[in-house]
């Protein structure tokens, strides 16, 4: 009868684990970051900042993007999203850069969204800001500086680059990496290009992003499928002996 009763309460135990997996959901991760973040060099980029509520005190209303001055993006569009401002301040360049053989002397410097009165990412939130970019520069990586500001006046500056044992450090800058065009390649397709921004393409944009809780799912399921086996087998093995 004991065996019986172990088995009964194994079979609970890895059937709660399992479904504790299976309903837990999952953030790519816990800072702000780019979803998806690989594109191709010269091309163009569609994807979403995604800004998580870190504060269980305050909420987001800001958030600005720094973009780069020595690899100026001479195209920024931005998705409206309800309830938040969008801007994109376009600027001169302290020195012209030439891209595709044609001379910039002004690009994009910064986007910013305000959250609109009566709107904020709250606690145990994220919400995500879509954006195109374009041309992407001839870089393995781009760093786009974000800062993160709550309605209590704390901002968090999440700029800094990752070191050069490819450590994680505290406050990451959300980044893209960006893989050389093939030959043959426009820059418009192929490697983790996606469509701009305004297109019906948005759950191409967010489908990577989602990969990571797919497999988790998978991974509960599994589990609570070897607890259901280990605790039939024990009720089963105790029953023969009875």
């Amino acid at each position: 009868m004991s065996t019986n009763r172990f088995g009964v309460r194994t079979l609970a135990v890895l059937a709660v684990a399992g479904i504790a997996v299976l309903g837990t959901p999952t953030i790519a991760s816990a800072h702000v970051s780019a979803q998806p973040a690989e594109f191709t060099q010269g091309g163009r980029a569609t994807f979403a900042f995604r800004v998580p509520n870190e504060r269980d005190n305050a909420g987001t209303i800001k958030i600005e993007v720094t973009l780069p001055q020595d690899t100026p993006l001479t195209s920024v569009r931005t998705r409206p999203l309800t309830g938040w401002k969008a801007e994109a301040v376009k600027g001169k360049l302290d020195k012209p850069v030439t891209i595709a053989g044609k001379e910039i002397t002004e690009a994009f410097t910064s986007i910013t969204w305000t959250a609109e009165p009566g709107t904020k990412i709250g606690v145990n939130e994220y919400q995500e800001f879509y954006v195109a970019l374009g041309t992407l520069p001839e870089k393995d990586t781009l760093l786009l500086p974000t800062k993160q500001t709550y309605e209590n006046g704390e901002v968090v500056d999440w700029s800094q680059a990752a070191g050069a044992d490819g450590k994680e450090p505290e406050h990451p800058a959300p980044a893209l990496k960006l893989a050389a065009k093939k030959a043959g390649d426009d820059g418009h397709g192929g490697h983790g290009t996606t469509p701009a921004a305004g297109s019906t393409d948005t759950h191409q944009a967010s489908a990577g992003s989602d990969q990571t809780a797919r497999y988790l799912g998978g991974a509960g399921l599994a589990v609570g499928a070897l607890g259901l086996g280990f605790g039939v087998g024990a009720i089963l093995r105790s029953r023969r002996k009875a």
